[in-house]
């Protein structure tokens, strides 16, 4: 069987011709109790990785620490590919904290750091070369 192009196109072109454009405004109510979109003020970005490291601590564990550049959190991983584990600190100087055990002492310029993982007390860990 065949069909004719020409046919199947006008047949589309009626079937589209039935639908209506719609303009979204972000400054115009939406008829709800949802605030415009604009009035939502600023989006924050999360802090990108300004350094990775690969630490081998004292009782020979290797665990790698993404740096970010808050100044205030790090993503830890005890597997290459594993799930990272986010510790945050409010202050600067302080370690670095996340529930379950995890603790972090030093930043993305430092060769040692002191790190604590769960089943692992916080030790200290040379970053390799």
């Amino acid at each position: 069987m065949t069909r004719n192009p020409l046919a199947l196109c006008l047949v589309a072109a009626a079937a589209l011709a039935g639908c209506h454009p719609t303009t979204i405004d972000p400054n115009k109510d939406n008829g709800d109790d949802t605030p415009p979109v604009a009035a939502n003020g600023p989006v924050a970005l999360p802090p990108s990785i300004v350094g990775s490291k690969i630490y081998r601590c004292a009782d020979n564990k290797v665990v790698y620490v993404d740096y970010l550049s808050d100044n205030k959190s790090a993503n830890i991983r005890t597997d290459k590919d594993g799930t990272p584990t986010q510790v945050t600190t409010d202050d600067p100087t302080k370690p670095m904290t996340a529930t379950g055990g995890y603790s972090l002492t030093g930043d993305a310029n430092s060769a040692k750091a002191t790190i604590a993982i769960p089943g692992h007390p916080s030790q200290s860990c040379n970053a390799n070369a």
